[in-house]
């Protein structure tokens, strides 16, 4: 089988053939030659006479498998909007008013599409002769579009002017933020813009402002994490940590743990890289390293500002850990994320940072380790036997983007602290040995009650499994 996302498709064929005609017959028009039409399909018996008939000269047909066809035969009706928005945008690229006002229409184009398929970052590639965009979605990348690479530089240009950036600037990278309201709703968005061999890599990260309302309840914990995070939070002093690996979820998580919070009564200062979501009623402070505002230097001054509770994005460093260890002590409840794969070698992690055992012991609350899985979706997913268990698996349909699954969800482990598993770390005793100590769940055992409970597949549990 071919590649379809290789090629650059000649939207403009869809029109001067015809759209339904194309669609009815599962054809995919890629270029036109002189002599030739080029195109894709799915079915290496495809009837010639009938192509003869379609395109009135001889064809050649580019064997694809059915689930990229099929994803591109469903969203081909943006794909020809985006195409003739960039095709305009290039006709009238001396007309200055003419040239931002089709390049503006291509990205809110761009902006919708991407937020109606659950989108959480949208990547614009440069490449030598062509662009392309992808679209991450349930955490996979899934290529969307891909165009003329003269057109780039003009997508470039407009997305520096939204995000306030310097659009004369190609060799350096640059960072910054823009928003826009869409469907009735605000939305900002975070552009990244990194240099590469063949031009410029761009990522906006969509950021959804109700997901920074939402409740603690409502992101998929079970109940006994659920309980054990209400509770911890509610301490005056202490440390709870919220690990996984980037991209498990753990800001959303973060901004949950905020919304439980008494902003009224408690003074809670945020140390955030960058902020994500503005809150009102708590102090949320950026590191900048650019003019040497630090994790470090940041932490050291928000001890002075008399807080209740501290939150801090990443502990990532051995000063940073001694200074929230420090804070924890000393009559401050401290809530921050760390990069560890699983709540057991967050007591490691700690130790290479530098932490003394009985510190860890004295101030350590929970641990809560997380991840995403992708969920099934609820309007195709099919009964299978799986070792005399009936459990669920993808199949794919149009509310799914033919993926077989919608949205994600969070699997957990934790453990709280009491004494015993205090004694353990100062002693510097095995830390598997906590499990023997608590009604310790691992990460795996979670996904996989998930996988018997209909919300994943067993295909999803293994792409996770540690």
């Amino acid at each position: 089988m071919n590649d379809l996302d290789l090629w650059t498709i000649d939207y403009g064929l869809l029109t001067k053939f015809g759209k339904n005609i194309l669609k009815d017959n599962s054809i995919i028009p890629i270029y036109e030659h002189e002599i030739y039409i080029f195109i894709a399909s799915n079915n290496a018996n495809i009837n010639e006479k009938l192509l003869q008939d379609i395109f009135g000269k001889p064809t050649k047909n580019l064997l694809v498998d059915s689930q990229s066809f099929n994803f591109e035969l469903l969203h081909q009706d943006i794909k020809y909007q985006l195409f003739s928005q960039g095709k305009k945008s290039l006709q009238n690229k001396d007309s200055k008013n003419n040239e931002e006002s089709y390049i503006s229409i291509f990205l809110e184009t761009l902006f919708l599409s991407a937020i109606a398929l659950q989108s959480s970052d949208i990547h614009i590639e440069s490449l030598k002769n062509s662009f392309v965009i992808r679209y991450r979605i349930d955490g996979i990348l899934v290529q969307f579009f891909r165009f003329d690479i003269d057109l780039f530089p003009i997508i470039s240009s407009s997305l520096k002017l939204f995000s306030k950036l310097d659009i004369s600037q190609k060799r350096i990278p640059q960072n910054g933020r823009f928003s826009k309201k869409l469907i009735e709703k605000n939305f900002d968005f975070r552009i990244s813009i990194l240099p590469t061999i063949t031009g410029e890599s761009i990522v906006i990260r969509i950021l959804d402002n109700q997901k920074a309302f939402l409740g603690l309840q409502h992101i998929g914990f079970c109940d006994d994490v659920y309980q054990s995070i209400k509770k911890n939070i509610n301490f005056s002093q202490g440390m709870i940590l919220i690990t996984g690996s980037t991209g498990s979820g753990k800001t959303t998580t973060m901004y949950s743990i905020i919304n439980e919070l008494d902003k009224k009564k408690k003074k809670i200062i945020t140390i955030e890289d960058p902020i994500e979501y503005n809150i009102e009623g708590i102090m949320q402070v950026p590191i900048n390293e650019d003019i040497g505002l630090n994790y470090e230097m940041v932490l050291k001054n928000v001890l002075r500002q008399d807080p209740d509770i501290i939150m801090i994005g990443e502990i990532r460093d051995e000063y940073a850990l001694r200074i929230a260890i420090q804070a924890a002590l000393t009559g401050h409840l401290v809530i921050a994320t760390l990069h560890t794969n699983d709540a057991s070698k967050t007591i490691n992690r700690l130790l290479d940072l530098g932490a003394k055992p009985y510190l860890i012991a004295s101030v350590l609350r929970l641990i809560v380790s997380q991840k995403l899985i992708r969920v099934l979706c609820q309007d195709c997913k099919e009964q299978v036997i799986y070792e005399n268990k009936m459990i669920y698996k993808n199949v794919g349909c149009v509310k799914c983007n033919l993926s077989g699954y919608r949205g994600r969800t969070i699997i957990t482990e934790y453990f709280e602290f009491d004494d015993v598993i205090a004694k353990i770390i100062k002693e510097q005793q095995d830390i598997s040995q906590i499990a023997l100590h608590t009604k310790y769940e691992k990460i795996n055992e979670n996904a996989f009650k998930k996988v018997l409970d209909g919300t994943t597949s067993m295909d999803e549990y293994n792409l996770h499994a540690i």
